[in-house]
């Protein structure tokens, strides 16, 4: 029954999607989205600039509290919180948790950058109470994530994961943001992808053999973390565009 009533919703929102509109409805629809994504990108501008140096965390959110991924997430935000950071996760749960956890655990500053999905996605418990942001365009959100992380700390995920790490390569390959770490963590989750990139997209030249070397690919949370202090020691701390 519930893959009916799926089914019946999905096809509901094509007919929707696709119903003929005349070109004043349209205009009038696209004005009041533009008025509402100008006032969330201010809005989360002006909170996001008052809370300092962050580290991006991503990763499943299927991720349980037992798993060995959710306890290294949370063993290297608590150890970035150490060394002065904040976190930053996509506020909901497993590896997002995971990575919450351990920033409130040091003390640090634990944000929640949670999206309005149809299926409700719920906020993790370990988000600061006035660090917690909703946002309703996935879009808008990705960009709070690139201007205001210092790194990104990816652990493994689907396709949500890949795809704000890939975006994250692609703006720092053409130069439209800065280079900050991208660490990719637990090596063999993710080495038949390095490979693939190195085998497939390097040898038929889609992409420049220094484009490889934004990203690392690390197994522990020492490692993830000294990479980006390493970092660091050399670039100064600031909002990346």
């Amino acid at each position: 029954m519930l893959g009916e009533d799926h089914h019946l919703n999905e096809e509901e929102k094509i007919r929707k999607a696709f119903s003929a509109k005349d070109w004043n409805e349209i205009k009038t629809n696209d004005s009041w989205q533009m008025f509402k994504i100008i006032s969330e990108v201010v809005g989360g501008f002006e909170k996001l600039a008052r809370i300092g140096p962050c580290v991006s965390v991503f990763g499943s959110a299927r991720t349980k509290p037992q798993h060995k991924n959710y306890k290294i997430a949370e063993e290297i935000a608590y150890k970035l919180t150490q060394n002065g950071f904040g976190i930053i996760t996509g506020g909901g749960p497993g590896i997002m948790e995971a990575a919450n956890k351990g920033a409130s655990r040091g003390n640090g500053k634990s944000v929640g950058l949670n999206i309005a999905l149809p299926f409700e996605q719920a906020s993790n418990k370990f988000i600061d109470p006035d660090k917690l942001f909703t946002f309703d365009h996935f879009f808008i959100r990705k960009v709070m994530f690139m201007k205001y992380s210092q790194g990104y700390i990816v652990m493994p995920g689907g396709f949500g994961t890949l795809d704000e790490f890939f975006e994250a390569v692609t703006l720092i390959q053409t130069q439209k943001m800065v280079h900050f770490p991208i660490i990719l963590v637990v090596k063999d989750y993710w080495e038949d992808m390095i490979k693939w990139i190195k085998n497939r997209l390097l040898e038929e030249k889609n992409i420049s053999p220094e484009d490889i070397d934004i990203i690392q690919v690390v197994d522990s949370a020492d490692e993830a973390v000294n990479a980006i202090n390493k970092f660091y020691e050399k670039y100064s701390l600031k909002p990346n565009f």
